[in-house]
């Protein structure tokens, strides 16, 4: 299933609408019922809404480093929150770095969002088996009501963490380690139909998918497949790092590409189908989120320049396991 970049342009631009700015290092964008983006600032720390005529309001206060961001079978909104990082900038573009002294540690929080309860932040998870997480990532409920994360673990000056795919239940019950070692595992993701799981890695720019045979559970090497039971889905050419990914409603894989500053959208065979940059060039494309099946409404977040735009997307959104 591994598919080469070809030296064919799969440049498609597509005219995008400035929803918000100065927004500090967007990702986990959630599009919401009522017009409005749910999303991290993983410098300012927060979870965030942004309403439909671009004002952002707090919904919570995180701490560390909030990364990736889902709606689970309660309403409430879980967050994966890599502990924090090291920040740069240079020429109007925030770039995050290392592991930062003040790091507190990987975690999967809950955030209520209605009721009397509202933005009550909850640790679910810090550890799995004893070992603490390092930099939970990205998330994606499926419709058993559980859900799969990514730890791309923290980077050091010389030294840094190997990455893992885990899969937990939201009551706090229930944390499994899938897949491990994984190289920077960033994105994740579900087929419309839940049979495969999807995961981009970020240095190496690979997209790897898994056959789900349940609940957390992955088809093993036993059954035929490459280590782990994973099936190289594609491989990026030349320097095109990978973040976070979802999933439309023809099931491509779209996934947010670095340095190239755009979003890749992958056919499920794996063929690279379209290449869309954001208008303002930005190394730092990180998420894009879909309105919903019946809708073409994208979002995608340009986290360098603090940026969220919206956009018609070429097919269908796809419906969540959950919304709000």
């Amino acid at each position: 299933m591994v598919v080469s970049d070809s030296t064919t342009d799969t440049t498609t631009s597509i005219p995008m609408r400035t929803i918000a700015t100065g927004l500090q290092f967007p990702e986990g964008p959630i599009a919401l019922r009522d017009g409005s983006v749910l999303l991290v600032e993983i410098r300012r720390g927060t979870l965030s809404r942004v309403a439909p005529d671009g004002r952002v309001e707090v919904v919570a206060e995180l701490g560390g480093g909030p990364n990736g961001a889902a709606i689970g079978p309660d309403g409430a909104a879980y967050v994966c929150n890599n502990g924090g990082f090291v920040w740069h900038d240079r020429d109007g573009i925030t770039a995050p770095g290392h592991q930062p002294p003040d790091y507190i540690g990987g975690r999967i929080q809950r955030v209520v969002l209605d009721g009397p309860d509202a933005g009550t932040v909850t640790d679910l998870y810090t550890s799995c088996d004893g070992r603490p997480l390092r930099g939970p990532n990205d998330i994606v409920f499926d419709a058993d009501g559980g859900f799969w994360f990514t730890d791309l673990g923290k980077s050091r000056a010389r030294d840094g963490d190997t990455g893992a795919l885990y899969y937990a239940r939201p009551d706090g019950s229930s944390i499994t380690e899938v897949v491990h070692p994984l190289v920077q595992p960033n994105g994740v993701g579900l087929s419309p139909d839940g049979s495969r799981v999807y995961v981009a890695e970020t240095g190496p720019g690979r997209v790897w998918c898994w056959d789900v045979t349940g609940p957390g559970r992955t088809a093993s090497a036993a059954d035929g497949l490459g280590a782990g039971g994973a099936r190289l889905l594609h491989g990026f050419a030349g320097y095109q790092l990978l973040d976070s990914l979802a999933v439309d409603g023809d099931g491509n894989v779209c996934v947010a590409t670095l340095v190239t500053g755009a979003v890749s959208v992958l056919a499920p065979d794996g063929t690279l189908l379209r290449q869309v940059p954001v208008p303002e060039p930005d190394p730092f494309v990180t998420n894009i989120c879909f309105a919903g099946a019946g809708s073409r409404t994208a979002w995608v977040t340009s986290s360098g320049r603090g940026i969220l735009y919206a956009l018609d997307w070429p097919a269908p959104g796809l419906d969540l396991a959950f919304a709000a």
